[in-house]
């Protein structure tokens, strides 16, 4: 089986068609993308199952209110550890 270089593949001519800077680039926008959809949908549900909750027992609010603060806390952190890799990505790497 054949394995084509990467150099085989990015070379058009005597020029590349991609860029080790521009692909970095879309590493880190890739990241931060999908770091942060994760995170949103959780954000979302959670918020989302909070209110029925708080519909279905109003006086449950304070732990319920507890609760759902922690969770978003912790479904923020992971957004965060991908935009800190996203950052890592676009001026460490």
């Amino acid at each position: 089986m054949f394995i084509p270089n990467v150099s085989q593949l990015l070379e058009i001519g005597d020029e590349y068609l991609f860029d080790v800077k521009s692909m970095k680039y879309i590493g880190a926008a890739l990241a931060i993308g999908v770091g942060g959809f994760g995170p949103g949908l959780a954000i979302g549900n959670l918020v989302g199952k909070a209110m029925e909750a708080l519909g279905r027992n109003p006086e449950a609010q304070p732990v319920i209110q507890t609760n759902m603060i922690l969770g978003i806390a912790f479904a923020e952190a992971i957004a965060i550890y991908a935009l800190v890799v996203a950052v890592m990505i676009g001026f460490v790497f």
